[in-house]
């Protein structure tokens, strides 16, 4: 075998920017793609932490993440995450290329976000309300103005003094942002949620009923950043039913606490082919955990714009 290419994380955002990534997971399951047929990923519990093992099968490749997660790592000033991606040839499972994970991972989880977004969030949605502050925050809120005309971005950060710095970033690449407060979210046309929250961020009862709510933080089941009232009163969506019963803080609190029934969870793959109609009376909510099939998705697209072929 032949030395395995390495994509390293400028690459990845050298070739594929935030609208040809959210293209790239709609276009997955356009085509057919159906999350409920995903191999559950498997958890290694180690000393310091977990190993994650994220396999996923398409049309033309095969592929498979490994990520750490390691909670102390914060504090030695390295990532809690960090991951590797290897790449196969569909039809003959020969190795292509490694990919760097981590970056795979902080593109393709926007991406998905940008997906429901398309879909769930009005044409004219302009006001974004971003909780979190960090890299999925900012890379949401690319994943938003490439959907939709954002010209009003609220940062909302748990810490004070967390949301400015944020804030400067986001207006050094020309976009209107302030900081803000949680009663914001009376206002918003889109809130994300891009937290490693345990409890909810914001009082869902203010929501406005043309409201779209984008999470990605929720994907253990002790952890939510949605309340109650955000659940009961939405049309809520998930990547699939069963991972989401699984694995969603988000939902599986919900369903405990009777605030959400599990028949009434609609998948993405759903919303994005028509076959569910979204409806125009109550928020449309998607709550995420990041699924194996979105990181083929992202990575095979990368793969095929660094060899040419697209």
């Amino acid at each position: 075998m032949t030395e395995l290419p390495w994509i390293g994380a400028a690459d990845i955002a050298a070739l594929l920017p935030m609208a040809r990534a959210i293209d790239a997971v709609e276009a997955a399951l356009l085509g057919g793609l159906d999350p409920a047929s995903e191999p559950a990923r498997s958890r290694v519990d180690t000393a310091n932490g977990h190993l994650l093992l994220m396999p996923s099968e398409g049309a033309e490749f095969v592929g498979v993440k490994v990520a750490s997660v390691t909670p102390g790592n914060p504090a030695r000033g390295l990532p809690r995450i960090q991951a590797g991606y290897l790449l196969f040839d569909g039809a003959t499972l020969s190795p292509r290329a490694l990919l760097d994970g981590a970056q795979l991972t902080s593109l393709r989880t926007p991406a998905l976000s940008g997906v429901a977004g398309r879909h769930l969030a009005r044409p004219a949605a302009h006001r974004v309300v971003v909780f979190g502050t960090g890299p999925q925050a900012y890379a949401h809120i690319e994943a938003m103005c490439a959907i939709r005309p954002i010209d009003d971005i609220a940062v909302v950060g748990r810490d004070p003094g967390r949301a400015a710095p944020l804030v400067a970033k986001l207006a050094e690449a020309g976009l209107a942002a302030q900081e803000g407060s949680r009663a914001d979210v009376a206002e918003a046309d889109v809130v994300v949620c891009a937290t490693s929250s345990k409890e909810p961020v914001f009082d869902g009862t203010l929501l406005s009923s043309s409201a779209c709510v984008l999470a990605c933080g929720s994907h253990e089941p002790d952890a939510r950043e949605l309340d109650n009232a955000v659940m009961s009163r939405g049309y809520v969506v998930v990547e699939d039913a069963a991972t989401a019963l699984r694995e969603t803080g988000d939902v599986i609190r919900a369903v405990a606490d009777g605030a959400l029934r599990p028949d009434v969870l609609v998948g993405l793959a759903d919303v994005v082919t028509g076959r569910s109609e979204v409806p125009d009376d109550r928020p449309r909510v998607f709550t995420s955990v990041g699924m194996a099939w979105e990181d083929l998705a992202v990575a095979a697209e990368v793969y095929r714009r660094w060899n040419g072929s697209v």
